[in-house]
């Protein structure tokens, strides 16, 4: 018997081990952006949020991306620049994120920012806009 027994703050997308691929849409939505702006977003994020930014996988092989996971189904709320992607459930197709687990061998998915009971998800509002200044824009009013 391989069943999970979890401290209850710890959502059910997470694997015990390891890592599995979650059809983005159903527990969360996804931000895909790719490095250097995902490291400037993402420590940006880290530093707003006292280091409860909310969770975010990063990939250590190919394109490096980092997923910056929000509340289900509001990604596609925002304007997105290009080069960042909103995976969500649509009429487009689906789309799935690799989720490592919380501790032990992962590679090569693992967490920029884990989750929290305070902070189960990024805050989709907050992360639009530090994508934003970090690309040279500008806050919203």
């Amino acid at each position: 018997m391989n069943e999970r027994i979890a401290a209850p703050w710890i959502p059910s997308w997470i694997p015990a081990s390891g890592h599995a691929l979650r059809h983005a849409g159903i527990h969360f939505d996804a931000v895909r952006m790719k490095e250097p702006l995902a490291e400037r977003v993402a420590s940006e994020l880290m530093r707003c949020t006292d280091f409860e930014a909310g969770p975010i996988v990063a990939e250590a092989t190919g394109d490096r991306n980092m997923y910056f996971l929000l509340p289900p189904q509001t990604a596609a709320s925002f304007q997105w620049p290009s080069g960042v992607r909103a995976l969500t459930r649509s009429d487009r197709g689906l789309a799935y994120v690799g989720v490592p687990a919380l501790t032990g061998m992962t590679w090569p998915l693992g967490w920029r920012s884990v989750p929290s009971a305070g902070t189960p998800f990024v805050a989709g509002e907050l992360l639009w806009e530090v994508v934003e200044l970090s690309r040279g824009g500008t806050r919203r009013s």
